[in-house]
């Protein structure tokens, strides 16, 4: 049985040779051949040519959206198995093994585990990943869609859906699991063992930047599934967010501190919420107070995001995966 791992690429010499190294090794732990598929969105560093020592096959693909470079990976694949990985991910030594087993036994279809950064990265960009992880949440979580950063599922899933979009420019990958969902796939997190994202974002600059890009998917998805409470319902937050500065602000300038202090305090309650919810089984004061800060910055970027989408300002950045 074969394996097509498909990895989208941009300017990821740093980390491609560990992504890939890290899927041969979990195909040889699986008695599986591992096809390696590079696709490369017009590096202008040495990736391509690491990839290539590896013995990928890399395609040299500039200007493609993340999706449309998913879906001519598959196009080159000749595995029954599909593996889509970022370019700047670690797994684990048994993760085909494991998730080959479950499928199995009838626990899922597509499959895809938990992520945590390494050690060395700097505070925000550990409490950001650490957010996702489900402390306290059973070890195979059922779920209505997933992130991109490693997905599992057999070649059939991917035709029976049509593939990812290729007119998205980020959020491809919610799209992508949600019709999965819909057409009858069951979807799976398993909390053990982690894969490792090194592609942490070093320094403000860089969080913030990514932070926004990623934020301007939600008009995106929008267009493209239609109205929706649960697309609609995150932006709408973060523009009842930005209203309340601009109160807060008003009453400022015509002499109310006072109202305007009680009008910045009701605008952090939103993050307030959002960080409780995901930091209260983790049992981390300091957690929890990091992640209040960093959404109460996402949730200013997410309305900023969100009239530059309107804009296309997402075209402007590189599909790196």
């Amino acid at each position: 049985m074969k394996v097509s791992v498909v990895v989208p690429m941009f300017n990821e010499a740093r980390h491609i040779a560990r992504t890939l190294e890290s899927a041969l090794r979990a195909g040889a732990d699986a008695g599986l051949e591992c096809e390696l598929i590079v696709l490369d969105n017009g590096s202008s560093d040495d990736g391509p040519q690491i990839a290539q020592r590896l013995g990928a096959q890399v395609l040299n693909l500039p200007g493609l959206t993340i999706g449309a470079l998913r879906n001519r990976g598959v196009q080159a694949a000749s595995g029954q198995w599909l593996a889509f990985i970022d370019a700047d991910m670690e797994m684990p030594e048994h993760w085909l093994s494991l998730v080959l087993g479950l499928h199995a036994q009838g626990r899922g279809d597509v499959f895809a585990l938990d992520c945590d950064t390494p050690r060395q990265a700097p505070w925000f960009a550990r409490a950001w990943q650490r957010r996702t992880l489900r402390a306290g949440a059973p070890a195979l979580q059922p779920m209505q869609w997933m992130t991109s950063q490693n997905l599992l599922m057999q070649r059939h899933w991917f035709d029976q859906v049509g593939g990812f979009s290729e007119t998205l420019r980020t959020g491809e990958d919610k799209d992508f699991t949600w019709r999965l969902n819909k057409a009858g796939a069951h979807l799976l997190a398993l909390r053990q063992p982690l894969a490792l994202h090194w592609g942490f974002e070093g320094s403000w600059r860089e969080w913030l930047g990514k932070e926004l890009w990623r934020q301007g998917s939600h008009l995106h998805l929008l267009r493209s599934n239609g109205p929706s409470l649960r697309l609609l319902r995150f932006p709408l937050l973060s523009l009842v967010v930005w209203g309340l500065d601009a109160l807060a602000l008003s009453a400022l300038l015509v002499g109310y501190q006072q109202l305007a202090l009680s009008m910045l305090l009701v605008s952090t309650a939103p993050a307030l919420l959002l960080s409780l919810k995901q930091s209260l089984k983790h049992r981390d004061l300091l957690f929890a107070l990091q992640l209040w800060g960093l959404h109460w910055l996402r949730l200013h970027l997410a309305g900023a995001a969100f009239v530059l989408s309107l804009f296309n300002w997402n075209a402007r950045r590189p599909a790196r995966g």
